[in-house]
């Protein structure tokens, strides 16, 4: 543990950004499992994917070309499926 008084502050401002970004991680792959196994070939669940792969980037939860990369691969994988 740390002894310096920035360095607590610090520790808690840091697991409170780690609750927020667990919750839109998880959100972020529940939306990319529905869509990957959307078996109507709807687009309303890719379009939910991307857009939330798109706010996690906003947010800087991910990298902004990761969220580009999981879009590709996303629309590649959902493309060949249907």
């Amino acid at each position: 543990m740390a002894n310096i008084k920035s360095q607590k502050k610090r520790n808690i401002t840091n697991d409170k950004a780690h609750e927020r970004n667990k919750s839109v991680r998880s959100e972020l792959k529940s939306r990319v499992k529905a869509a990957e196994s959307d078996e109507s070939g709807d687009e309303n669940a890719l379009n939910a994917a991307i857009k939330r792969i798109d706010t996690a980037a906003q947010k800087g939860v991910i990298h902004k070309n990761t969220a580009a990369r999981k879009k590709s691969r996303l629309i590649k994988r959902v493309r060949t499926s249907a």
